[in-house]
């Protein structure tokens, strides 16, 4: 359920039928459930970051300096990096927990009703009694179906000293992930080392470089960025170098992902398994070293770009290389975007936080690399389907995710 705040003179555009957990749905529903597989056996997934209200405005065009132009819509809801993944992942039948901060306004009654309301648990959120909840400005335009953000943090933000032992080990018990955002990362790094400590894989976001992020990735096995954060965190000539730089700077991560909008994604495996690495190895003793750059080249020319739906193109496990970064043993994989019509592209606000809260179900289900970054991906794109964050966001249930979940 969409928590839609009253706004005066503004349209807000239709909220979609949701059941909550304690209400039957219907039988269409129950039947569609009954042909899933089983949910992960262990779906609790804790999420450290960023939850506020977003503030959407439509306008036909993006203005220029000094214009004055009205609105086609303006549309109120929940919003945040971490916010948003955690409903992603909610609606698709985690068990998400969050700890952020919000104050006890208007505002962050609603953040956290409608969080609720979506099957996340805020019982680790913190509620300042005085201050202000972080809300976003966001315009969209309409014309490119591009949106601009425009950020106003919280205050007071939280510190560590907000979360007490009880609530943390509450909060990490169980869990089979935490995610961090890279924001409040203050509190982030004391999660993160206690999830450290408990052996509960890190997920964490480079959205761009941020302070104490170094300290974050620190800790990763699994690092998800933007298209723009690799080459800045490395000085890299290109992407897929950044992203061997990455994996080399970072021993403990698994794998790295860039997502690139409509260009898709690429993901970057370390062989983590030591006696496939030696197998190879000792297999092929002579084989050279394969250029990075290179191998993204030859996997591109393997992608059909005449299928719509997402798919995946992947190399075997090669020694890769970067000039000025060194190797690493891995596979190298090149995932495409749904080609989402024209007609149907609302609105890209979110994607990326959708595409996070895909990849947190995927890795509970075990899913190959293979799957997820299809499965991610068309997430995504259903996202951009209507305006903002969380309207878009698919269920389980939804018909266009089925073949990912059989």
């Amino acid at each position: 359920m969409l928590y839609l705040y009253p706004t005066p003179n503004a349209t807000l555009l239709s909220t979609p039928t949701t059941f909550s957990p304690s209400s039957s749905p219907p039988r269409s529903t129950r039947m569609l459930h009954d042909s899933l597989p089983p949910l992960p056996e262990n779906r609790i997934v804790l999420g450290v970051g960023g939850a506020g209200v977003d503030f959407l405005a439509a306008v036909a065009s993006y203005p220029n300096p000094d214009d004055k132009i009205r609105t086609t819509s303006l549309m109120v809801q929940g919003g945040g990096n971490a916010g948003n993944a955690l409903t992603c992942a909610a609606r698709l039948g985690l068990s998400p927990r969050l700890i952020s901060k919000v104050a006890n306004d208007t505002q962050g009654r609603g953040i956290l009703e409608e969080l609720q309301a979506d099957g996340v648990d805020t019982s680790s959120v913190v509620v300042s009694e005085e201050g202000d909840s972080p809300f976003t400005y966001i315009i969209v335009d309409n014309e490119t179906k591009t949106r601009t953000c425009i950020h106003t943090p919280g205050y007071p933000p939280m510190i560590p000293s907000d979360l007490s032992q009880t609530s943390l080990s509450s909060a990490l018990d169980g869990a089979r992930m935490l995610y961090l955002d890279g924001r409040i990362h203050e509190t982030a790094l004391l999660v993160a080392q206690e999830a450290a400590r408990k052996n509960v894989p890190i997920l964490v976001e480079g959205e761009r470089i941020r302070e104490g992020l170094d300290d974050l990735l620190k800790l990763a096995d699994y690092a998800i960025c933007s298209a723009k954060f690799p080459q800045a965190w490395t000085e890299a000539a290109s992407i897929p170098s950044a992203l061997v730089s990455i994996l080399v700077r970072l021993p403990k991560i698994k794998f790295v992902i860039v997502t690139l909008g409509e260009d898709g994604c690429l993901m970057l495996e370390r062989s983590v398994d030591g006696f496939i690495e030696t197998l190879f190895l000792a297999e092929a003793p002579q084989s050279e070293e394969m250029d990075v750059d290179i191998l993204l080249e030859l996997l591109k020319r393997r992608k059909d770009d005449n299928i719509a739906i997402p798919t995946c193109v992947s190399s075997p496990v090669t020694k890769l290389r970067a000039n000025g970064v060194g190797t690493v043993c891995g596979r190298l994989f090149v995932g495409t975007a749904e080609k989402v019509p024209p007609s149907e592209l609302q609105d890209t606000t979110g994607a990326g936080d959708s595409f996070i809260g895909a990849v947190l179900y995927a890795i509970c289900s075990n899913m190959p690399p293979e799957k997820m970054l299809p499965f991610a991906a068309q997430v995504a794109a259903t996202c951009c389907r209507a305006v903002g964050a969380r309207t878009g966001l698919p269920h389980c249930t939804d018909a266009r995710l089925a073949s990912f979940l059989s």
